[in-house]
């Protein structure tokens, strides 16, 4: 499985990558269909510092699930978009 970590307009710190790869990772150990993820980190474009926006895209063969998540801070907003990938996936399983 591959991760794409981006962050945009700011630098990430060492703590937030570690972050992300331990989130990630937590979603993947279980779902080895996942062939790609991609976490995008930015400022929601209002310009509120306040506001960060946390994206997932994970590549699995036949749809792939986003999820887009908004909170005061980047480890929250990331927190937010795991959770709610993983009941995404959760329903794609038992359909």
């Amino acid at each position: 499985m591959n991760l794409i970590y981006e962050t945009v307009h700011f630098k990430g710190s060492e703590k937030l990558e570690q972050l992300v790869n331990q989130k990630i990772e937590s979603i993947t150990l279980k779902n080895p269909e996942i062939i790609q993820s991609r976490v995008t980190l930015t400022e929601d474009a209002s310009g509120n510092p306040e506001n960060q926006v946390c994206e997932i895209r994970l590549e699995i063969p036949g749809n792939d699930i986003f999820v887009k998540k908004n909170a005061a801070t980047y480890e929250q907003a990331l927190r937010m978009a795991v959770e709610a990938a993983q009941k995404m996936i959760s329903k794609r399983k038992n359909n």
